[in-house]
């Protein structure tokens, strides 16, 4: 028993560390993506870049305001406040943050393919609306909806929380008591966007490819290239960091709760806080205008400093 709390201990510790470390390097980096887009308002009217605007801004948002939470658990090695309000609010928050994202990328997946190969629908101003307006707003929507009615409506007594597992042991009464819920939130919820990232990923890169031997054009192969990797840059990080909770979600649900549980609470579940830590570096690459702004400020820094240096 001494063993396994002095590993908990350590494996808690070595996950403070790796969270705070990425936590801070994403939040700078975040806030440069942030001044970049200010500053070129230009570059923001295109189209992709307000969909991937909303991406980074909900992926702050964790970094900043749902990050602390897991981070401060993994400092003490328990729930500090640990009350049922507190846990509900946590799930509440964290489970919208984690769904919306997944949520935009799966309608920014399907929107990438009207972008590169029925772009035009987009310029009349009521298509643009229904078709990419609407679905990145629904994308907010529906999951706060959801969450109020299955986590804070839910009628529980509170006192299936672990506080001594992060995020209260993700013992929401809907995933412990409603088997019919839990199932729907793992397999339609959080699975079907993953489904659909897989398959229109797979077939934006068989389009592309057909659509390049026919054309035969360079510059319109360029745009597709760089639209196309954008994307599966994205998506790749999605699908690592859902994959295996999901599938072993959605077999504890259909089969048996012990089901790799304490891989699951320990790692797996971890992995999606990867997707706020690691985006805004994605972000970095997929944005040339961006590297390039901060190359100029880079040296203009380098210019002013030789300048006032004294002689």
């Amino acid at each position: 028993m001494e063993m396994f709390e002095n590993n908990k201990f350590v494996l808690h510790r070595i996950k403070f560390f790796i969270l705070i470390i990425l936590q801070i390097s994403a939040i700078v980096i975040s806030l440069l993506i942030f001044a970049f887009f200010i500053t070129h308002r230009a570059i923001l009217n295109i189209l992709q870049n307000q969909a991937l605007l909303a991406l980074i801004i909900v992926n702050f948002v964790e970094l900043v305001a749902d990050l602390p939470m897991p981070i401060s658990f993994y400092y003490l090695g328990y729930v500090k406040p640990a009350t049922n309000g507190y846990c509900i609010w946590w799930t509440f928050f964290e489970y919208n943050l984690h769904l919306i994202s997944e949520l935009l990328v799966a309608t920014i997946s399907i929107q990438r393919h009207i972008l590169i190969f029925q772009a035009n629908i987009f310029h009349n101003r009521f298509k643009r609306f229904m078709f990419y307006y609407i679905p990145l707003v629904l994308c907010f929507i529906y999951p706060i909806i959801l969450y109020i009615i299955i986590i804070i409506l839910y009628p529980c007594d509170g006192t299936q929380w672990d506080y001594t597992s992060n995020l209260c042991g993700y013992a929401n009464c809907y995933l412990i008591y409603n088997k019919v819920l839990g199932t729907f939130d793992w397999a339609a919820n959080n699975g079907s966007p993953v489904v659909i990232i897989m398959l229109a990923n797979m077939t934006l890169v068989i389009r592309v490819i057909r659509h390049k031997r026919r054309q035969r054009q360079a510059n319109s192969w360029k745009k597709q290239r760089r639209m196309t990797i954008q994307l599966l840059t994205i998506s790749s990080l999605y699908l690592f960091a859902w994959l295996p909770s999901l599938i072993i979600g959605v077999t504890q649900q259909l089969n048996s709760p012990s089901f790799l549980a304490n891989i699951q609470t320990d790692y797996t579940l971890d992995f999606i806080y990867l997707i706020a830590l690691l985006s805004p570096w994605i972000y970095l690459k997929l944005l040339p205008e961006l590297m390039k702004w901060l190359g100029n400020l880079l040296h203009r820094g380098q210019i002013v400093h030789n300048v006032v240096r004294p002689i």
